[in-house]
């Protein structure tokens, strides 16, 4: 069952999506990356298909013609935001590491 990435409400089966479809729970729009079966975090602009431009703000709404709604509620949510938000800090301070590890002897 697909649902929300912002707020986790299920759709219906045979919900079609739109560039201009919102969330008929939290009225975000629903044609995000976060929520199409092709985000991959780690990917090739974090698609899987081969898209010839990134898609910079993976949170709202775009034209890609590759777009299909995610079927499982993985990746989707507050906790997956906070998971990602937790990785993120992690890298980052793993980077400033190895930063500051090349002036210290």
């Amino acid at each position: 069952m697909a649902v929300c990435y912002f707020c986790g409400t299920e759709f219906p089966e045979k919900f079609e999506v739109y560039r201009t479809t919102s969330c008929p729970s939290c009225g975000r729009d629903v044609k995000i990356c976060r929520n199409c079966a092709f985000y991959s975090p780690g990917s090739h602009y974090e698609c899987r298909e081969t898209i010839s431009e990134p898609v910079r703000d993976k949170e709202r709404a775009n034209f890609c013609d590759y777009f299909r709604l995610a079927s499982s509620p993985e990746g989707s949510g507050k906790e997956s935001r906070e998971r990602e938000a937790e990785r993120k800090k992690e890298k980052q301070e793993e980077a400033r590491k190895r930063f500051n590890s090349l002036f210290n002897d």
